[in-house]
Order: C-alpha cells, then sequence, then structure tokens
C-alpha cells in the first residue's frame, strides 16, 4: 500500500507542470458527474425505497444506469479532449450506447414522476443530475450551437413527458429550470476547461518548435563557419597539391616548397576549425547565470544569484568561468526536471585558491535534482566532474543535512589548477578542457619525420636547407607559421 502510494507520487513529481495541470483538469471533470450521482442523483432515491418493492426496483434501476453512464462517461472523456484539441477524431458510434442508456434513465424517472411521492426538491435534483454525465464529453464534440439545440430539444422532450404523467405545473417550472442549470454548467464548466488545456498546449507545442527551429539555426551558423573556414584553405591545399605533382613529375625541387605550403595551410586550417568548434562549445559564466534566471523565473521559482559580480563571478580566469558555467547550465537544467522547486539559490565564492559555486533547491523530496543521487550516478554529474577533473576541480551533491527536501550541489575550481600541456586556469594562454576539449596545436601533430623530410622555416619563411638526422630521438619543434 506505501509503495503503491509513493510510486503515484513519483509519477506526479516526474509530470512537468503543464502534465499536472492536464491531469488535474481531466480528474476534477471525470469526478463531476460521480459527485452529482451520490449527492443530487441519490439522496432524492433514499424515501422511494420504502414505498414498496416497484417504486424501489424503479429507484434501484434509475441508480445503477445513471452509474453506467457515468462509467461510460469517463471512458470517453479522454477522446473527447483529444477531439476537441484536434489531436485524434473522436468516433461517434461510441455515442450510441450512453444515448440508449440517456432515454431508459429518462423514461425511469418519468416513471417514477408517475407512480413515486417525490418531493419537490428531490425531481428537480434528478432533473438536474441526470444528462450531466452524457453532456460532459458531448459537449467537446460538437459546436456550442449544435450542443445548445440539442439541449433543448431534450429538455422540451422532457418537460412535455412529465406533463404528460400529471407533474404539477410548479413541478415542471422547477423541472425547466433545473434542465437549464445543467445545461449551462456544463457548458460553462466544460467547454472553458478544455479550451484553457489546448491553448497551454499549444503554447507548450509552440515553445518545442522554437527550441527545434533555434538547435536548426544553430546548426545552420556552425555550418556556414565551417565552411567560411575550410572553403578557401581546401581549395588552395588542392590547387598547390596539383602543383607540387606536376613539379615533382618534372624533378622541380620547388615541388617541396609547395608541400610545405601545403602542409603550413592545413596546420592553420586545423587550428581555425579548432577555434570555431571551441567557440561553439564554450560556456560563458555570466551568460549562463542570466539564462539559468530566467529560465527558472520563467517556471514560476523564485531565483537568488550571489556573487555573480565578484571576484568569484567575473574576476574569475575564463577557464574557470567556462566550467562552472558549464555547472550553471546543467543544474539548472535538471532543478527543472527534477523534484518540485519552489526556491533556488545559486552563490559564487572565492577563497584563498579556488571558486566554489553552491546551486541549491527546495522541493527535492523523494527525486534527485540531478537525476544520478549523490554519488554522481547520472550521465550529466559524469560529464561535469570531468570538466572540472581537467581543471583539479571537484563536484559534490546531496541533501543539506537531515533535509531530503532541500538539495545542493557545490563546485570547486582551484585558481591554480593546470589542465594538460602544463597550463594555468589563469594562463591566458592555456587551452582547458572546458572549452572546447582540445589541448594539442597543429604543430604538435606533425611528426619527426615529417619535418626531417619536408625542412624546417625560418621566422621569415624562407626554406632550411634540411640537415643530417638529431643525435636525439625527440625531434625539435617546428617552426612553421600559421595562419591566424
Amino acid at each position: 500500500m506505501f509503495g503503491r502510494v509513493r510510486g503515484w507520487r513519483r509519477g506526479w513529481h516526474e509530470r512537468t507542470k503543464l502534465q499536472r495541470i492536464d491531469l488535474y483538469t481531466r480528474g476534477t471533470l471525470a469526478g463531476l458527474p460521480w459527485v452529482f450521482l451520490v449527492s443530487w442523483g441519490l439522496l432524492p432515491l433514499l424515501p422511494v425505497l420504502g414505498e414498496g418493492p416497484a417504486r424501489a426496483g424503479l429507484a434501484v434501476a434509475f441508480f445503477a444506469v445513471n452509474t453506467a453512464l457515468c462509467v461510460l462517461s469517463n471512458r470517453d472523456l479522454g477522446a473527447a479532449f483529444a477531439h476537441h484539441r484536434g489531436t485524434e477524431p473522436f468516433p461517434m458510434g461510441r455515442l450510441r450506447l450512453p444515448a440508449a442508456l440517456l432515454a431508459l434513465l429518462t423514461g425511469l424517472m418519468v416513471a417514477l414522476a408517475a407512480t413515486a411521492d417525490l418531493k419537490d426538491a428531490g425531481l428537480a435534483l434528478l432533473v438536474l443530475d441526470m444528462p450531466l454525465a452524457f453532456a460532459i464529453p458531448y459537449v467537446l464534440l460538437v459546436p456550442v450551437r449544435t450542443y445548445l439545440v440539442h439541449s433543448a430539444g431534450y429538455a422540451v422532450v422532457l418537460v412535455a413527458l412529465l406533463a404528460a404523467v400529471g407533474v404539477p405545473a410548479g413541478l415542471l417550472f422547477g423541472a425547466v429550470l433545473s434542465m437549464l442549470v445543467a445545461i449551462l454548467l456544463v457548458l460553462s464548466s466544460v467547454r472553458p476547461s478544455a479550451w484553457s488545456m489546448s491553448v497551454m498546449w499549444q503554447a507548450e507545442e509552440a515553445r518545442d518548435m522554437q527550441a527545434r527551429l533555434a538547435v536548426a539555426e544553430e546548426r545552420l551558423r556552425f555550418g556556414r563557419d565551417m565552411h567560411d573556414v575550410l572553403g578557401r584553405n581546401l581549395s588552395v591545399i588542392a590547387l598547390k597539391s596539383e602543383l607540387a605533382v606536376e613539379l615533382a613529375q618534372r624533378g622541380n625541387p620547388a615541388a617541396v616548397d609547395q608541400m610545405v605550403e601545403v602542409q603550413r595551410i592545413a596546420r592553420a586550417s586545423q587550428q581555425e576549425v579548432r577555434d570555431v568548434v571551441r567557440g561553439y562549445r564554450e560556456a560563458d559564466l555570466p551568460t549562463e547565470l542570466m539564462g539559468a534566471r530566467g529560465v527558472l523565473q520563467a517556471a514560476g521559482i523564485s531565483v537568488t544569484v550571489e556573487g555573480a559580480d565578484g571576484p568569484a563571478g567575473i574576476g574569475a580566469p575564463a577557464a574557470v568561468q567556462a566550467a562552472l558555467g558549464w555547472v550553471v547550465r546543467e543544474t539548472a537544467t535538471n532543478v527543472l526536471r527534477h523534484g518540485d522547486p519552489r526556491h533556488c539559490s545559486i552563490r559564487l565564492t572565492r577563497t584563498r585558491g579556488a571558486v566554489v559555486l553552491e546551486v541549491e533547491n527546495d522541493g527535492a523530496g523523494a527525486a534527485d535534482p540531478l537525476g544520478g543521487g549523490g554519488d554522481g550516478g547520472g550521465s550529466g554529474l559524469a560529464g561535469l566532474s570531468e570538466r572540472l577533473g581537467a581543471l583539479g576541480g571537484s563536484l559534490t551533491s546531496g541533501p543539506v543535512g537531515d533535509d531530503p527536501d532541500l538539495f545542493r550541489v557545490t563546485a570547486t575550481v582551484p585558481l591554480t589548477a593546470s589542465g594538460p600541456g602544463g597550463r594555468t586556469a589563469s594562463d591566458p594562454g592555456g587551452r582547458t578542457a572546458s572549452a572546447g576539449g582540445e589541448h594539442a596545436t597543429g604543430d604538435e601533430h606533425a611528426t619527426g619525420v615529417e619535418r626531417a623530410a619536408l625542412g624546417e622555416r625560418t621566422a621569415s619563411g624562407e626554406r632550411a636547407t634540411p640537415s643530417a638526422p638529431p643525435a636525439s630521438p625527440s625531434p625539435a619543434p617546428s617552426a612553421l607559421p600559421e595562419e591566424r
């Protein structure tokens, strides 16, 4: 029992806010006919149960048919919602059985009015409850004008039948008022609720489409950048390679110069591609803080950011800011995905040799805000740990104290942490894993065999005469200039 309750609670927290509103709206409309069944549809029948077997049988039959109609109403409500939103057509054949039950229910009520001693309020309540179960899904399937015309026709038939069995004029007037209230109640509650949900789902779909368009636009931009970087250089490489082949076939030593130039352009292109990818992947800390604040506030979560303008924020080295920017991006995303937070605080502090970022939110409950637990089991945490590990940093997460509802993620990045190549985070010339995951320059990819075969260029760009192989097995670094 408790496990099932926890499962329901977990399922509720895993839903988005829009999905929760949708579930609440559908549940309310589904429960509406049942509330009226056990109140307005049952209380007037209780006195009739003591008036003899025939009248008691009519009352029991009336309640049983009304219950079956409520069951069919709940069955058809989801499909009626989908039909109203235009996502799936409703099979109108499914209305035949509810319509037949409504006709049978009407006949039973007329029989009760003719034989049983219904009180004035009892008849009015039965008339008020009787059409609700059928009308709730039906109002979503037809236009408002059609619904009103059909409801008016049904009301006329019902009043005529009641008048035919001798119901007094005062009770007939009460029945007419009850039918009018029932018609307007369904129209004013169900249609606006369905319209509101349709608008919210359309807005959600529009946001999804906007996100997809933004991704497609970014892909196009990245493709344009890559074309601008590589298009010209590849054309030059092709031309110079063809020229080198022709010169080599003629035995002209200038072919070596052409291939050295091809090598230089290839290395320059390689570095330019790295620069493009690095700029594409980098996460800027001020931008990420601003984006996290906007996204969380748009989701109804209050946000406080401390220390962004101080030495731990914009005053931190670029590599540290980039690494912490990824932490802000990942934690803000997962705060939205998990739990039901109401407040999120982001604090940046600077100790003697490190920058510390803390992201704390409430509403965690049984759900892990990062989806991976405190041990870093999630893929997002693993990626963050790798990025911070490249700078010698660390990442911890877990509940705050004994309060399971409060969750905190702490990222620590040393200011003097060195990445590959011995560069420190504060060295502007260093390349870190947080930027793009690349550390080696184009010159570091050239082998000693290539340098010995092609020779080395001096700073002036003239080709030097190849010398004998060096005594050391490690070749000297290439002095080829690179295009910037």
